[in-house]
């Protein structure tokens, strides 16, 4: 297996993403929720919090209700912002 350099690494938009976008799940092969891995989603909803105002970072207070395009089910979890990367429209 090779390993991805740091331009490979897809990265999660610089701002929030709204209801009704196409998201990817990118999480990393140690994170529990990891079996979601690559799988594209419709956002359903957009929830925010108090972490980005910790954190200085706007988009950390955004987590996200997900439904998978495959199976029109909902996620059971939701995801915060640097776990999701954009999907290109397809062309």
């Amino acid at each position: 297996m090779q390993n991805e350099s740091i331009e490979d690494i897809p990265q999660p938009a610089s701002d929030s993403y709204s209801a009704g976008g196409r998201v990817q799940i990118y999480t990393g092969s140690d994170d529990p929720d990891s079996r979601y891995h690559g799988v594209v989603c419709v956002i359903v909803d957009v929830l925010t919090d108090g972490l980005g105002t910790e954190t200085r970072r706007a988009t950390d207070g955004y987590s996200y209700i997900l439904q998978d395009v495959e199976t029109d089910e909902e996620l059971l979890i939701s995801f915060r912002h640097q776990d999701l990367v954009p999907v290109k429209s397809a062309q």
